[in-house]
């Protein structure tokens, strides 16, 4: 069975930086894709970073901010975020998607982490 644990958020002041983990348990077959989402209160769950095997892409409102990350040998994908704004507020999932032979895309995601920054 898949697991996708999320670690690392917390409070921090605007300006400041956060680093968050999502490790992953159980095998996927055939990923083809990794990413961070995130959800403030109110709003839709929107893409903050996603990292394939030759790309990684960014949501416009993180882009020179934050950096996506992946460790294949530890089963881990990483979020550093720097400059953080208020508005970074929300929930940050972490999202992993395989395909496997028969063509079936599977869609995992973790529990979420709470990100707070104040201003």
């Amino acid at each position: 069975q898949v697991q996708l644990v999320e670690s690392g958020g917390g409070l921090v002041q605007a300006g400041g930086s956060l680093r968050l983990s999502c490790v992953r348990s159980g095998s996927i077959f055939g990923i083809s894709s990794m990413a961070w989402y995130r959800q403030a209160p109110g709003k839709q769950r929107e893409l903050v970073a996603t990292i394939t095997s030759d790309s990684t892409n960014y949501g416009d409102s993180v882009k020179g901010r934050f950096t996506i990350s992946s460790d294949n040998a530890k089963n881990t994908v990483t979020l550093q975020m720097s400059s953080l704004k208020p508005e970074d507020t929300a929930v940050y999932y972490c999202n992993v998607v395989g395909t496997d032979p028969t063509r079936v895309r599977h869609i995992f995601w973790g529990q979420g982490t709470q990100v707070t920054v104040s201003s």
